[in-house]
Protein backbone atom coordinates (compact mmCIF):
# COMPACT_ATOMS: atom_id res chain seq x y z
CA UNK A 1 0.00 0.00 0.00
CA UNK A 2 1.21 3.56 -0.51
CA UNK A 3 2.31 5.51 2.19
CA UNK A 4 3.73 8.57 3.73
CA UNK A 5 4.98 8.99 7.21
CA UNK A 6 5.74 12.40 8.89
CA UNK A 7 8.35 12.54 11.90
CA UNK A 8 10.39 15.33 13.46
CA UNK A 9 8.00 17.65 15.25
CA UNK A 10 8.14 18.66 18.49
CA UNK A 11 7.63 22.16 20.39
CA UNK A 12 10.59 24.39 19.98
CA UNK A 13 11.48 28.04 20.84
CA UNK A 14 11.43 31.11 18.58
CA UNK A 15 14.49 31.18 16.83
CA UNK A 16 14.98 27.40 16.86
CA UNK A 17 15.28 24.70 14.44
CA UNK A 18 13.49 21.37 13.27
CA UNK A 19 14.08 19.06 10.58
CA UNK A 20 10.93 16.74 9.76
CA UNK A 21 10.99 13.80 7.76
CA UNK A 22 8.89 11.57 5.10
CA UNK A 23 9.41 8.41 4.82
CA UNK A 24 7.66 6.97 1.83
CA UNK A 25 7.03 3.63 -0.13
CA UNK A 26 8.81 3.18 -3.26
CA UNK A 27 5.57 4.15 -5.14
CA UNK A 28 4.36 7.85 -3.56
CA UNK A 29 8.42 8.76 -3.94
CA UNK A 30 8.74 8.02 -7.67
CA UNK A 31 5.37 10.73 -8.12
CA UNK A 32 6.65 13.76 -10.09
CA UNK A 33 6.47 15.99 -7.10
CA UNK A 34 6.64 15.76 -3.48
CA UNK A 35 5.71 18.73 -0.97
CA UNK A 36 4.77 20.28 2.47
CA UNK A 37 2.11 21.62 3.30
CA UNK A 38 1.00 22.97 6.72
CA UNK A 39 -2.28 24.00 8.21
CA UNK A 40 -2.88 25.83 11.68
CA UNK A 41 -6.13 26.11 13.80
CA UNK A 42 -9.19 27.92 12.10
CA UNK A 43 -6.49 28.20 8.89
CA UNK A 44 -6.41 26.62 5.43
CA UNK A 45 -3.75 23.96 4.44
CA UNK A 46 -1.22 25.81 2.62
CA UNK A 47 1.96 25.00 0.81
CA UNK A 48 5.35 25.05 2.08
CA UNK A 49 7.70 23.94 -0.25
CA UNK A 50 8.08 21.67 -3.06
CA UNK A 51 10.23 19.49 -4.52
CA UNK A 52 9.99 17.67 -8.15
CA UNK A 53 11.64 14.80 -9.39
CA UNK A 54 14.62 16.63 -10.67
CA UNK A 55 15.40 18.33 -7.59
CA UNK A 56 13.59 21.63 -8.32
CA UNK A 57 12.40 23.27 -5.57
CA UNK A 58 9.78 26.12 -4.61
CA UNK A 59 9.19 27.98 -1.27
CA UNK A 60 6.31 29.69 -0.17
CA UNK A 61 7.45 33.66 0.75
CA UNK A 62 6.54 33.08 4.31
CA UNK A 63 9.49 30.13 4.40
CA UNK A 64 12.02 31.89 1.74
CA UNK A 65 15.22 31.69 3.62
CA UNK A 66 14.67 29.95 6.73
CA UNK A 67 13.29 26.63 5.50
CA UNK A 68 15.31 24.12 3.00
CA UNK A 69 13.72 20.93 1.40
CA UNK A 70 15.61 17.96 0.24
CA UNK A 71 15.29 14.27 -0.97
CA UNK A 72 17.33 11.10 0.24
CA UNK A 73 16.98 8.63 -2.78
CA UNK A 74 18.45 5.82 -1.32
CA UNK A 75 16.07 5.99 1.93
CA UNK A 76 12.94 7.15 -0.24
CA UNK A 77 12.58 10.02 2.31
CA UNK A 78 11.61 13.72 2.00
CA UNK A 79 12.77 16.22 4.71
CA UNK A 80 12.21 19.49 5.75
CA UNK A 81 14.74 21.53 7.18
CA UNK A 82 13.31 24.45 9.29
CA UNK A 83 15.60 27.30 11.03
CA UNK A 84 14.73 30.77 12.81
CA UNK A 85 11.41 29.35 13.33
CA UNK A 86 8.36 31.64 14.27
CA UNK A 87 5.35 31.36 16.36
CA UNK A 88 3.73 31.73 13.17
CA UNK A 89 5.30 28.48 11.77
CA UNK A 90 2.87 26.46 14.17
CA UNK A 91 0.80 23.83 12.75
CA UNK A 92 0.15 20.72 11.53
CA UNK A 93 2.43 19.54 9.20
CA UNK A 94 1.47 17.50 5.86
CA UNK A 95 3.84 15.05 3.77
CA UNK A 96 2.19 14.93 -0.05
CA UNK A 97 3.19 13.23 -2.97
CA UNK A 98 1.57 13.88 -6.93
CA UNK A 99 1.87 14.77 -10.27
CA UNK A 100 -0.09 18.39 -10.66
CA UNK A 101 2.78 19.77 -8.40
CA UNK A 102 1.01 23.13 -8.00
CA UNK A 103 0.50 24.93 -4.42
CA UNK A 104 -3.09 23.69 -4.53
CA UNK A 105 -3.57 20.63 -2.32
CA UNK A 106 -6.05 18.87 -4.91
CA UNK A 107 -3.03 18.45 -6.90
CA UNK A 108 -1.27 16.09 -4.89
CA UNK A 109 -2.81 12.59 -4.62
CA UNK A 110 -1.09 11.21 -1.68
CA UNK A 111 -0.98 12.54 2.29
CA UNK A 112 0.61 11.60 5.50
CA UNK A 113 -0.62 11.82 8.81
CA UNK A 114 1.09 14.75 9.75
CA UNK A 115 3.42 15.84 12.49
CA UNK A 116 2.54 18.86 14.83
CA UNK A 117 5.12 22.02 14.79
CA UNK A 118 4.94 23.94 17.66
CA UNK A 119 6.31 27.45 18.48
CA UNK A 120 6.69 28.73 21.57
CA UNK A 121 7.60 33.33 21.53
Amino acid sequence: QVQLVESGGGSVQAGGSLRLSCAASAYTYSRNCMAWFRQAPGKERDGVAIIYHDGFTAYADSVKGRFAVSKDNAKNTLYLEMNSLKPEDTAMYYCAAGSGCSWYRGSFEYWGQGTQVTVSS
